[in-house]
């Protein structure tokens, strides 16, 4: 790629009370050895020094905008509203959240790939999550791949290699097309997206480390495991995606294996000893209803009734 005509690249920081790690998720921005970038930080009323070292940074760099919600959003709210305020000039979007950072080749070798292939609409690399490598199945010689066959592989079972926002780049093009990017009765409205995405792209792959993702207390991710979000996205993902990836025969069978899946869930929740807060439940009914899946006690016996009937007979 000839890096004196970059096209220009927004990057997208929303946070909230992020004055912990922000400055270096600012600086590793700083670090590029790509150039033609808008950094976008957007503060969600923050009631720590999240503001003010956002500020002290766009005193150094005019590259660098600061954007102060009028009152607070939640994440995935956020993420949609940072997302809206992207550069209309902008090919790419690359968001880091303010507990992580990117590595100084990132955004030349992620655009690199994009530029290389039009047809790719996400760019994914391998990631360092904490201590770990991981984002990693994709052959060392395959760099470019069907967003039709990555989507079908993850459905039947691979493992996901999207990673976090932190860990991929997205053609602006793609954003701009859609009014909400992220859907946000989904938890990992992330993954939901490049599914929604790579039904018109392919998927881009750079076989090198170009992120970091913290793993701490006061993470999204680390909450998640409270309300087992990863239950309710799969399914929601399966649903919208599922017809459109798989053939008629393997949908149903893996519906129905992932239908069976969650009434267990659910009747394991129903009978714990450790009850679960109101929170809990609204999460579920509002994200199964939004997809015409809705769980009623009733539905949960009569269907875990014929299920072990059925499976005592074979």
């Amino acid at each position: 790629m000839d890096l004196t005509v970059q096209p220009l690249v927004s990057v997208v920081t929303p946070v909230h009370n992020g004055e912990k790690y922000l400055a270096e998720c600012i600086e590793s921005v700083l670090a590029q050895t790509y150039q033609n970038w808008e950094y976008l930080i957007v503060n969600n009323r923050s009631t720590d020094r999240t503001l003010a070292i956002a500020h002290d940074y766009s005193k150094k760099d005019k590259r660098i905008h600061i954007y102060n919600n009028d009152h607070f959003l939640n994440a995935l709210q956020n993420h949609n509203h940072a997302f809206r305020l992207i550069s209309h000039e902008s090919k790419y979007c690359k968001v880091v959240h303010a507990d992580d950072w990117i590595f100084s080749e990132c955004l030349t070798k992620m655009v690199e790939l994009a530029e290389k292939h039009p047809s790719v609409g996400v760019v994914g690399s391998y990631r360092l999550d904490n201590i770990k490598v991981n984002c990693d199945g994709i052959p060392y010689t395959v760099t470019v791949i069907s967003g039709r066959e990555i989507c079908r592989s993850i459905i039947l079972g691979a493992r996901c290699i999207f990673g976090s926002p932190t860990t991929t780049l997205l053609r602006s093009d793609a954003i701009r097309s859609r009014k909400f990017f992220y859907n946000e009765n989904n938890f990992h409205a992330d993954k939901e997206a490049c599914f929604d995405v790579l039904q018109d792209y392919d998927f881009g792959f750079v076989h090198q480390v170009l992120s970091f993702t913290r793993r701490h207390n006061r993470t999204i991710t680390s909450s998640a495991g409270e309300f087992n979000t990863s239950f309710l996205g799969n399914l929601i993902i399966l649903k919208k995606y599922g017809s459109l990836y798989l053939h008629e025969e393997e949908y149903k069978k893996i519906f129905r294996k992932w239908r069976m899946k969650y009434y267990r869930f659910f009747m394991k929740i129903f009978f714990s000893k450790k009850k679960k807060r109101k929170e809990f439940w609204n999460y579920y009914k509002v994200g199964l209803e939004e997809i015409g899946f809705p769980v009623t006690p009733v539905k949960l016996l009569k269907v875990l009734f014929v299920h072990y009937l059925i499976k005592s007979f074979i």
